[in-house]
């Protein structure tokens, strides 16, 4: 069975990012579904000083095994100011240190959503450019613009919306599959 991680680019407990992205995993069957969770690895700021002192932190290793193990990734991405926030940054900037190809050349599908009507779209292009860098094979990108305009009751309630991310998820699912066969 193909595990595929999860992660939300957010520390909020009430995060929208992570309502898309535990709605999109609910897409996918027949996979086993690992959803990391930021909170449950607090990390120190990143630095090179603290790196040299202390070494990569105990919870960095851990979340790097998790990727090790990973057929794919589902991130979705909360804008802050345009970019990343700063738990997701700082953690990638960790993980990035422990190995830089952090997404291990897998199947990517990046996603963002906003209250607003650009839906995150600065950070996910951001992201679509950058993870390559990390080692993203980034195979699909979706954006929900207006979160509690078109997302109530644990479903996507516009049409076109609805449409387009399903046929996101069946491109990743493929990708998922030829990743297997090559």
């Amino acid at each position: 069975m193909k595990k595929i991680i999860t992660i939300a680019g957010s520390n909020s407990q009430k995060s929208i990012n992570k309502s898309l992205l535990l709605y999109t995993s609910n897409l996918l069957e027949h996979v086993e579904i690992i959803s990391i969770d930021l909170n449950d690895y607090v990390l120190p700021m990143y630095g090179v000083d603290y790196e040299i002192e202390n070494g990569i932190p105990t919870a960095v290793k851990k979340l790097n095994e998790l990727l090790d193990n990973a057929d794919g990734f589902i991130i979705a991405l909360a804008e802050h100011n345009g970019t990343y926030t700063a738990v997701f940054k700082n953690t990638l900037d960790w993980l990035s240190r422990a190995n830089v190809k952090v997404w291990r050349d897998k199947p990517t599908f990046l996603m963002a959503t906003s209250p607003g009507g650009r839906g995150g779209a600065t950070v996910l292009k951001a992201a679509v450019s950058y993870f390559p860098f990390l080692g993203a094979n980034v195979v699909a990108d979706y954006s929900l613009p207006s979160f509690f305009d078109n997302f109530s009751d644990n479903d996507i309630s516009n049409t076109e919306l609805k449409e387009e991310l399903t046929q996101k998820v069946q491109l990743f699912k493929q990708h998922l599959i030829l990743n297997s066969i090559l």
